[in-house]
């Protein structure tokens, strides 16, 4: 199983913190966020290894992080993937990285995709179970519990197997305050979905936007995420980012950006 990062974006709103730092690399409580996530992906043994793709700007400095992490993880490569974008107006997108990296290092194998900012609370290792069990395409699904904040994300509904049963990215009118999250689980089986997804000329942007195709086509199920799931976007939200993982023990509920 590999494990690729999303990493390419310029975290514009957080300037001048990521002027020159790539948004996945600024400390929270001690610690890069990207180690935060591979700490809680750690469980899933399957992993054997990681990708992280980023842009032109920030290559070296990824490269640089895993020269010095990559030693902490025994049996686990890493491979930094430069999608050659410069800035907002020419990067690939989400879905375009996701692509580029099964292209250029022939990935044929089950795929986790996780965006290098998401900060959890608890361990991700029942993620990989439920995967195992599914061996389907699962998005990782959190209840921010309130329908204003769903219009910053995605609106999902599921049936009783927790299948997907409705998704619409930047909702007007959400009916349920249930969103998918930037955590993807794709078995081999789904990777030409990937592929014709891109073929067909869609939106390479926001990966939920592949949810949103792909759902209709075969079945795809959820994964509600446990403890504390939560969303950098500004200078304010790192800093409560901060207080809230330097605890001891975090718990309660999402406090997205």
């Amino acid at each position: 199983m590999k494990l690729i990062i999303l990493g390419a974006g310029y975290a514009t709103r957080l300037y001048p913190l990521t002027l020159n730092q790539p948004k996945p690399l600024l400390a929270v409580a001690g610690k890069p966020m990207i180690e935060h996530v591979l700490d809680n992906l750690a469980p899933i043994s399957e992993i054997d290894h990681v990708y992280v793709v980023t842009n032109a700007k920030f290559a070296e400095h990824f490269q640089r992080w895993a020269d010095g992490y990559s030693g902490r993880r025994d049996g686990v490569g890493f491979t930094i993937v430069n999608d050659h974008s410069t800035d907002d107006s020419n990067k690939l997108g989400a879905i375009g990285d996701l692509h580029l990296v099964l292209t250029r290092a022939q990935v044929e194998d089950d795929i986790v995709v996780v965006a290098g900012d998401n900060l959890f609370s608890d361990s991700l290792g029942e993620f990989g179970e439920f995967c195992r069990e599914r061996r389907a395409p699962v998005l990782a699904v959190y209840d921010v519990g309130d329908l204003e904040e769903i219009k910053k994300y995605n609106a999902i509904e599921v049936d009783e197997g927790g299948r997907i049963t409705f998704f619409e990215e930047k909702p007007k009118e959400p009916k349920s305050t249930l969103t998918g999250i930037a955590l993807y689980y794709y078995p081999k089986s789904a990777l030409p979905h990937i592929r014709e997804y891109i073929a067909e000329g869609n939106n390479p942007d926001q990966p939920g936007r592949l949810v949103q195709w792909m759902y209709r086509r075969t079945p795809f199920y959820t994964w509600k995420v446990p403890g504390l799931w939560y969303d950098v976007g500004s200078k304010e939200t790192l800093e409560e980012a901060n207080r809230i993982f330097a605890r001891p023990r975090v718990s309660g509920s999402a406090e997205p950006a």
